[in-house]
This record gives C-alpha cells, structure tokens and sequence, in this order.
C-alpha cells in the first residue's frame, strides 16, 4: 500500500533534522582520529612539523577548493580575520605539543576546558555554579598538582590549557570573522595560521620536513583534521541551534579518549576517567541548561 503524503513528509523532516547532527559527529570523529594519526608522524617530525604539514596542507586543499580570497576587501575588516587565523594556528600547535607528553584524551579534556569557561563566564545563574564545581573537580583529578599525576606530565598540562584558552579566542574572533566573511572565513583562517606558523614546524623539524614520502600522510593528516571537519562544522552550525551543537562538542573529550585507546593504546587511569568524565558531564550540563545565552560553539 502506498505510504500518505504525511508519512513521506514526516521521514523527510527526520531525516532532514538527523543529517546535520550526523555531520557533526563525522567531523567530531574525524578530529579525534587525526589527532591519533598526527601523534604518530611526531617521531618523524615533531610536533611542530606535525603542525606545519596540517596547516600548509589543509589551507592548500581549502584554497584550491574555494579560493576565498576572491572579491576580498583589505581593510580593517580583516583584522577579526587575522586573530582568528593565528588564534587557529596557536590552538593547534600548544595541543600537539601538549600531546608529545600527555595521553589524547586528557590533552582534550584539559583544552576543552577552555570554551567551558567561555560558556560560563559571566554566568550568575546557581545551576551554572554546579557545572563549574564539577569542572573544577574533573580538572584537580586531571593536573599534576604537587604529585606525579597519573602519568600527566606538568608541562604537557600547561600546554593542553593554553591550547584551551587559544581555543575560546577562536570563537570568539571565529563568530566575528564569520559574519563579515562568511563560510570562507575558515579557508582564510586556515591559510593565515599556515603563514604564521609553518615556519616554526620548518625550523624544529629541518630536512625531514621535505621528505616526498611524507606527502601522503600530510594530504591525510589536514583532510581529518582540518579540511574536513572545520568544512562540516561551518555548515552544521548554519542548519542547527548553537545549544543543540555545544550539547554534541561536549562529546570531544570522550571521543579523544577512545581515539586514544584504540589508536594509540592509551589507557586512562581510573582517576584520568573520571577526570575526563566530570569534563564531559559539566559541558553537557552547561550547554543543557543553559537559557538563549547559552555556550559558546566550539
């Protein structure tokens, strides 16, 4: 029997609604395994050059792909566009360095405490208060306060937060990029951040920056990383609420984690879990009850 008009019409706005929430979870998976994957080439490179290869091949597939600076005015406008090119660029390259000495998934959870406090800051409500007690306490198991933290090396931990705090500048100037330049803000984003710091990667990395073989695995490296999930999330974040795509990145640190362990065989002690978990559920809870304010995207 043939199905109604109102049965088609129903599937179709299920899957209509379901498509970018699935987006955005290939772009959140995507991520984490490029993360796995860049800490692999480290050995080779750096994390520096590591960092290099990303950037100067995702700004090239970008480029080449969109070619953003068509019809681009130079005037005061670019500025957002800058910081939020080099804010990409430092965010980036504290994390991978913070990943040359810490587990993935407790690089991630440290850094995603960086747009949780975005998310919070200024925040009055008495809920919010539980969210940041909670992130507090995951972020006490996490850090190597005064005793050998389960592994998490004290340096590492600085980083991973610095990278957090790169991160909530990228919003930020990503929000007011975005509105001027629209969807190629992250094209241009990625190319500025590949010209100011590919030539760090060059000078920690040398020669073996300018192997041929490396040029497969630094076209795979930016397209997990970069290319490809910036590309989706540019596009999720135009089709669904910010609280309902701040609720889904809350799921980063969880899925570095198991990045980690599947990738790299990192396993969390009982205490990173928990740690981790406590960054996760605190993220979930701000961006769950949080009124039209709401959090920051990511």
């Amino acid at each position: 029997m043939a199905q109604t008009p109102s049965v088609n019409a129903r599937r179709a706005a299920r899957g209509a609604a379901l498509a970018p929430v699935a987006l955005l979870a290939a772009a959140m998976v995507s991520m984490q395994f490029g993360a796995a994957f860049a800490k692999g080439l480290f050995p080779r490179v750096g994390p520096e050059g590591a960092v290099a290869l990303r950037l100067a091949f995702s700004g090239l597939m970008l480029g080449v792909a969109t070619r953003p600076w068509r019809g681009l005015v130079l005037d005061r406008r670019l500025w957002p566009l800058i910081g939020y090119g080099v804010s990409l660029g430092a965010m980036n390259t504290l994390f991978y360095m913070a990943l040359a000495r810490i587990p993935l998934g407790v690089a991630m959870a440290l850094e995603f405490v960086g747009p949780l406090g975005l998310a919070l800051a200024g925040s009055r409500r008495a809920g919010d208060f539980a969210w940041i007690a909670l992130a507090a306490a995951g972020l006490l198991a996490l850090l190597p306060l005064g005793r050998p933290a389960h592994g998490v090396d004290p340096g590492g931990a600085a980083l991973a937060l610095g990278s957090g705090g790169a991160w909530a500048l990228y919003i930020l100037l990503g929000r007011r990029a975005g509105a001027v330049h629209g969807a190629r803000a992250a094209a241009l984003g990625l190319i500025i951040a590949a010209a100011v710091f590919a030539p760090l990667g060059v000078a920690m990395a040398g020669p073996a920056l300018f192997d041929p073989g490396l040029i497969p695995a630094g076209a795979l490296l930016a397209l997990l990383s970069s290319a490809l999930p910036y590309s989706l999330e540019m596009v999720v974040l135009t089709r669904i609420p910010a609280r309902v795509f701040s609720v889904l990145m809350s799921l980063e640190p969880a899925l570095g984690a198991l990045a980690g362990l599947v990738l790299l065989h990192e396993v969390p002690s009982s205490v990173q879990a928990a740690g981790i978990g406590a960054v996760v559920v605190a993220s979930l809870g701000c961006a769950l009850t949080s009124g039209p304010r709401g959090p920051a995207p990511a």
